[in-house]
């Protein structure tokens, strides 16, 4: 009989240890170990009892492959994957539960399936039952379309292998076992081994691979780091489940540009692509409001208009509240910060609320002039014109800074009916071929007194 081991297993790393620690010694974290009993299989003794063989070629005599693409019909998604699935491409895809991961992909699969392609989806989750009821509501019944509700990795890799389809989704990877492992589904050890075997197949035979994968409450996707490692693309996709809107975002990509993102809105029937994210992000903008100030950012090659809105008001707390949906906190506190140094507004007593209409998530600096306009608006209660697009990055002496690609974010504000633009002196912007009028400031106090079209901010409310 095969001697078990006993080892302890990091489920946020993946290090394992001869004895429990109540603190990874590799990553840090408190009460992450647990406990694994394995046994060697048969297969492995058999070859450890082999001699090592190998052979290395000069890669000049590797035959080079064809780097077609095979499109998935969703053109929001090809974006994200830098143009369509590749060969033999690992793709995991990870998000909170009920964002619309199994939508998506079920969508994908019937549109490949609609070409004539053979797709098989594997549902660990789900019972072929459950799975035709979600593809009947989406209206994505094809012939095309082969589902298994397999979680044995021996089994689903066996499939591959004997069906041979064009794509294979597999819902999820934390259902996944290897019955030659005794840990529990959802593992380390088993989501690592189940990964490596999938991964292996996928590459042997050349047939793209999707992969589901759960996040844990801190955002980020539940198992070993290394997971993520052994694919070559990670999509994750965001989004507010009280908004519509979806953002499929790259964070890795072999294949492409990480910095391209998909935007879809969810509906009845499923999601939707949104084929112009500006205007539909600015349908519903107010513009009488104190507030309101529309900036451009930039996700990969796609400007995106976003409204900035910003609430400030007299607080009754000894600690005023701060308040930001959409961007970072501490970008926020830096920004007021400076309004309150630099240009004299008095914002220790008062509460402000800053968001970004529609749900969405800016992350770059080039937003931080919109964000100090907002604030400034509602604090002195003037309407900032709201004709203008401002972008600029703030400094903590007051300076805006210039911003990359300003003349892309201008044709985008231009193509959508915005009069003037005001950007940072040191950007290199010409607005050729629209009728938006630029305006250049180099301090936050040149940038407010254009914006409200009253002078020096000096004034202060009482």
């Amino acid at each position: 009989m095969a001697k078990t081991s006993v080892r302890y297993v990091c489920q946020s790393c993946g290090a394992v240890f001869p004895r429990w620690m109540g603190k990874c010694s590799d990553c840090s974290e408190w009460n992450s170990l647990q406990e694994e009993r394995t046994a060697p299989s048969p297969s492995a003794r058999a070859a450890s009892n082999r001699v090592p063989s190998g052979s290395a070629v000069p890669i000049t005599s590797i035959a080079a492959r064809s780097s077609g693409r095979l499109t998935t019909g969703i053109s929001e998604l090809d974006r994200a994957l830098g143009g369509g699935l590749v060969d033999g491409g690992v793709v995991l895809v990870g998000g909170d539960p009920g964002i619309g991961k199994s939508t998506l992909l079920t969508q994908m699969a019937f549109k490949v399936a609609g070409g004539g392609k053979t797709v098989l989806y594997v549902s660990g989750e789900e019972s072929p039952q459950q799975v035709r009821l979600r593809s009947e509501r989406l209206g994505a019944l094809s012939e095309f379309l082969l589902v298994a509700s397999e979680t044995d990795v021996a089994t689903i890799c066996s499939l591959v292998e004997s069906i041979h389809p064009a794509v294979v989704v597999v819902d999820s990877i934390q259902t996944t076992y290897d019955s030659s492992l005794d840990s529990a589904p959802g593992s380390v050890t088993q989501i690592r081994d189940c990964a490596m075997q999938l991964a292996r197949t996928a590459k042997q035979l050349g047939i793209p691979l999707l992969l589901i994968g759960h996040v844990t409450k801190e955002g980020t996707l539940a198992g070993p780091r290394v997971l993520e490692h052994m694919v070559d693309t990670v999509l994750y996709f965001e989004g507010d489940r009280h908004h519509n809107y979806r953002i499929l975002r790259a964070v890795k990509n072999r294949f492409g540009s990480t910095d391209e993102i998909g935007i879809f809105e969810m509906g009845g029937e499923g999601l939707r692509e949104v084929e112009n994210p500006s205007a539909t992000l600015l349908a519903e903008r107010s513009a009488s409001t104190h507030g309101s100030v529309v900036t451009s950012t930039l996700d990969g090659s796609r400007p995106l208009l976003v409204e900035i809105q910003a609430l400030v008001a007299r607080s009754f707390l000894s600690n005023p509240r701060r308040t930001a949906t959409g961007i970072d906190l501490n970008r926020l506190h830096m920004i007021l910060a400076v309004l309150e140094k630099r240009l004299g507004l008095r914002l220790g007593d008062q509460d402000v609320y800053v968001n970004v209409a529609g749900g969405m998530r800016v992350i770059e600096p080039a937003t931080d002039l919109a964000v100090a306009l907002a604030v400034a608006s509602s604090f002195r209660e003037e309407r900032v014109d709201p004709e203008v697009i401002v972008v600029g990055e703030v400094g903590l002496s007051g300076e805006v800074r210039s911003v990359p690609q300003a003349e892309l974010r201008l044709k985008e504000a231009a193509r959508l009916g915005f009069s003037r633009a005001i950007v940072p002196a040191h950007s290199k912007v010409a607005a050729r071929g629209t009728s938006i009028t630029v305006e250049t400031v180099s301090s936050l106090d040149d940038a407010l007194a254009k914006a409200l079209r009253r002078g020096s901010i000096g004034a202060k409310r009482g």
